[in-house]
């Protein structure tokens, strides 16, 4: 989203094969239904977990680029720069992803992890506190005229918050349309979320978060064994997120998800990506960057002819690319 794509683009969900080198056996990414839709667009792919997708994205924009950003996150120090990495292939620690999703979560700003919110002595008096933001009116006794306190929040801006409500929005679709549907069917609040599941159903995620609460979630044993055919991130961890949000956001109100000045909404057709006046279940409103929207012709990542040259098609095109046409199949 910071390099071009929005969540309207187009990316082919159809058989891959990758090449890792001499001696190495060819990858060939699946879906975890086992089955390929054809093109879809990036919100679509999210919200279904659609694994070949991603590694098509990856692929398109390079690996370096996927690396940085989960450096700049903090899931991990130094990714090794293969494909698979992108499917999450590494391995990393639930902190590190609930400190990752809270940049999503906080307008694109970072937020250290931290066991120790705050101490105090035996007076009462707070003699450390984690939060370093400055707040010099917070602490006055009564109103005398002055203006009101504001909290000066110097922490880094690791992304743009715009592409961060963009990842908001498409996790939202998440919940309400997508692999953890049992969240927004069981709290009627404003959540979002991704759901994870690894290879042989060894652990299950979901990392979840209201606009002011991120929750991670792993099931899995401390020595990776077979949790049971069938065990997602939908179908153990997501319940639950749903268990603790429900006693955590008890009795506070459904407070909406922040929208960055300036973002702009379009109604386009989910299966296109294209900008539609139709309305129906098949249409949403897709947030947009200024100076951007959805695109005029309908194209597809990841659709090469022989040669490796991207290719245009029919926006009724659901069929997939057969295996040995061009460099992506």
């Amino acid at each position: 989203l910071d390099n071009g794509y929005t969540p309207s683009s187009v990316v082919m969900d159809a058989p891959i094969e990758i090449d890792p080198g001499p001696g190495q056996e060819i990858w060939r990414p699946s879906n975890y239904s086992n089955e390929f839709y054809g093109p879809s667009t990036l919100r679509t792919g999210i919200e279904r977990s659609r694994n070949v997708m991603t590694v098509r994205l990856a692929q398109d924009m390079g690996m370096p680029l996927v690396a940085e950003y989960a450096r700049r996150f903090g899931v991990y120090d130094n990714l090794p720069q293969y494909l698979p990495m992108s499917l999450g292939a590494g391995e990393t620690t639930v902190l590190r992803m609930v400190a990752g999703y809270s940049i999503i979560d906080n307008g694109g700003r970072s937020i250290s992890p931290t066991l120790i919110d705050r101490i105090q002595n035996r007076y009462g008096e707070t003699v450390f506190r984690h939060d370093k933001r400055i707040c010099e009116s917070c602490e006055a006794g009564e109103w005398q005229g002055q203006d009101e306190p504001e909290i000066i929040d110097d922490s880094d801006q690791v992304l743009d918050p715009m592409t961060a409500y963009q990842m908001v929005s498409m996790l939202e679709g998440v919940v309400q349309r997508g692999t953890a549907t049992i969240v927004s069917r069981s709290i009627d609040k404003p959540l979002a979320g991704k759901t994870g599941t690894t290879n042989d159903y060894h652990d299950a995620w979901f990392m979840g978060f209201s606009p002011d609460l991120v929750v991670g979630v792993f099931v899995g044993y401390d020595k990776p064994r077979n949790l049971g055919r069938g065990s997602t991130g939908g179908q153990l961890a997501a319940p639950i997120f749903v268990d603790f949000m429900k006693e955590a956001l008890k009795d506070k109100p459904a407070i909406p998800f922040r929208v960055p000045p300036g973002m702009n909404f379009i109604p386009i057709d989910r299966k296109t990506g294209l900008h539609t006046n139709a309305t129906g279940p098949g249409v949403l409103l897709e947030a947009f960057k200024p100076g951007t929207g959805p695109p005029d012709t309908y194209s597809v990542i990841g659709y090469t002819d022989s040669l490796g040259n991207p290719l245009t098609v029919a926006p009724d095109s659901d069929r997939a690319v057969i295996s040995g046409t061009g460099g992506l199949y």
